[in-house]
C-alpha cells in the first residue's frame, strides 16, 4: 500500500515533525509477510535530501532489507539508534479506524505500528536535519530492520556487519515503547514447533494405533508443569514485571474427525527466561523427556511413529549492568533515574551477544497498546521521544 503523502514536495523538501513522518510510515503496510522496500525507498529519499547516504542489507529473497545510515565521523565509536519497521497483522481485530492510515483524535495518533515502533523511527528520522547541522563528534548510526516481529530475524545481518566494522559502535539504543523509561534487561525467548507423527486407524480399535493428539497432550502437560515449577521454585528477578521465567504453549492442531485416530498433531511452545535460567537447556530437557518417556511408548505400538522438534526463534536476553555508560547516558537524556526490565524480547540482546555492544531499550509509547486494535501513540509521547533524541544530538556534539 502506498502511503498518503501529506505534501506535494519531495520527502526532504520541508521541515517535518515526528508526527508528520509517522503519518507516512503508518501508511506503508509492513506486516511481516509483506515487503518493506517501499517504506525504505521513502526513507532513502528523505535521507538523501538531507545529504545522508544509506545502504540496504537484503534478505535472501531480495524482498526485504535492513537500512543503515551513519551521520558523523566514521573513525569514532558511535551510538546505534535501532528500530524495526515491520508490524503485526490486523486481521480479525475490531479496528474503528483504518490501521494503515494515520488518524489523529484528541491528541492520539491511531494506526498499526504507531507505538510498536514506528513512533520511535519517526522521532529519529525527524531529527536527521539537526544531526546533519550539529557537526557531530560522536556518530549516530540509524538502523531500521525487518522481521523483528517474527523473531528478530532481519537485524542479525546488520549486527554482523557492525561487528566487523573497523570502528565498532560503542552503544545501542533500541526504541521499543517503554514510556521513556530506561530498560536495562529483557528475557530471552526460545520457541519450538513440535510435530507428532502417529498411526491412523478406526477409533473403534484405538489401542491398536498411535493417537498423535494424545501424545502431544502428554508433552504439553510436561511443558506446562515445568512452567509451574519455574513460577513456584525458580529463580526470580524483581525488576521484571513477571519476575520468573515462563513456559507457554500456543497454537495446536491435530485430527480430522472423531472416528479416526489422529495421525498428526502439531503445537508450538516457548520459554522466556531471566538471566539465571538457560532457555536452551530447558528446551533440551523437554526433548530429552520426549525421547525417554513419550516416543518409546509410541514406538512400542508402531515403530514408524515419533516426534520432531524444529527451532523457530532464539532471541537472546539483554542484561546491561546498571553502571554501564549507556545506562547513565540514557537516564540523563530521559531526565529520570529509574530503570526496569521487561518480559518481551527485542534486538537489544542480539546487539549485546553478537557484537558486544552495550544496549538499552527506551522509546515513546506503551507496549500495552502494541499488537492491539486501535493501537495509538499520543502526540505528547512523540514530543518526549523527539526531545530525547535532540538531547542525544547535543551530547554527541560536545
Amino acid at each position: 500500500m502506498t502511503p498518503c503523502i501529506l505534501w506535494n514536495e519531495s520527502p526532504a523538501s520541508m521541515t517535518q515533525t515526528a508526527a508528520d513522518i509517522l503519518k507516512v510510515l503508518i501508511g506503508f503496510n509492513t506486516v511481516s509477510d509483506q515487503s518493506n522496500l517501499p517504506l525504505l525507498e521513502w526513507v532513502e529519499e528523505y535521507l538523501k535530501g538531507h545529504g545522508v547516504a544509506s545502504r540496504r542489507i537484503y534478505d535472501e529473497t531480495g524482498e526485504k532489507a535492513n537500512l543503515i545510515a551513519t551521520i558523523g565521523p566514521a573513525d569514532v565509536p558511535g551510538i546505534v539508534l535501532s528500530g524495526h519497521v515491520d508490524v503485526v497483522p490486523v486481521e480479525g481485530q475490531p479496528w474503528t479506524t483504518d490501521p494503515f492510515e494515520a488518524t489523529v483524535i484528541d491528541g492520539r495518533m491511531y494506526g498499526r505500528g504507531s507505538s510498536d515502533m514506528k513512533g520511535f523511527d519517526a522521532c529519529v528520522l525527524a531529527a536527521v536535519p539537526k544531526m546533519v547541522a550539529a557537526n557531530l563528534s560522536t556518530p549516530l548510526h540509524i538502523c531500521l530492520s525487518y522481521d523483528e516481529e517474527v523473531g528478530c530475524i532481519g537485524v542479525r545481518s546488520a549486527i554482523t556487519e557492525m561487528a566487523g566494522w573497523p570502528v565498532r559502535p560503542r552503544a545501542c539504543i533500541v526504541g521499543e515503547p517503554t514510556g521513556m523509561q530506561v530498560v536495562t534487561g529483557h528475557k530471552s525467548k526460545h520457541s519450538v514447533r513440535v510435530t507428532v507423527r502417529g498411526k491412523a486407524g478406526h477409533s473403534s480399535l484405538a489401542p491398536d494405533f498411535v493417537n498423535a493428539v494424545e501424545y502431544a497432550a502428554r508433552l504439553i502437560v510436561h511443558i506446562s508443569d515445568k512452567g509451574r515449577e519455574l513460577a513456584a521454585t525458580g529463580a526470580t528477578d524483581p525488576l521484571f514485571d513477571c519476575i520468573h521465567s515462563t513456559a507457554h504453549v500456543g497454537p495446536i492442531n491435530g485430527g480430522k474427525q472423531l472416528n479416526i485416530v489422529p495421525e498428526h498433531a502439531s503445537f508450538e511452545f516457548e520459554f522466556r527466561t531471566i538471566a539465571e535460567d538457560d532457555a536452551a537447556a530447558l528446551i533440551r530437557a523437554v526433548i530429552d523427556h520426549a525421547k525417554a518417556e513419550i516416543i518409546p511408548a509410541m514406538q512400542a505400538v508402531n515403530p514408524d511413529t515419533g516426534i520432531d522438534f524444529d527451532m523457530m526463534t532464539d532471541v537472546d536476553g539483554l542484561q546491561t549492568p546498571e553502571d554501564a555508560e549507556i545506562v547513565t547516558l540514557a537516564k540523563s537524556l530521559a531526565k529520570r533515574n529509574d530503570h526496569a526490565k521487561v518480559a518481551y524480547g527485542t534486538e537489544g540482546g542480539l546487539f549485546q551477544s553478537m557484537a558486544g555492544i552495550p544496549t538499552v531499550v527506551i522509546g515513546p509509547g506503551s507496549i500495552d497498546r502494541a499488537h492491539q486494535a486501535d493501537e495509538y501513540i499520543t502526540l505528547d509521547e512523540l514530543a518526549a521521544g523527539s526531545a530525547f533524541i535532540e538531547r542525544l544530538i547535543e551530547r554527541c556534539s560536545a
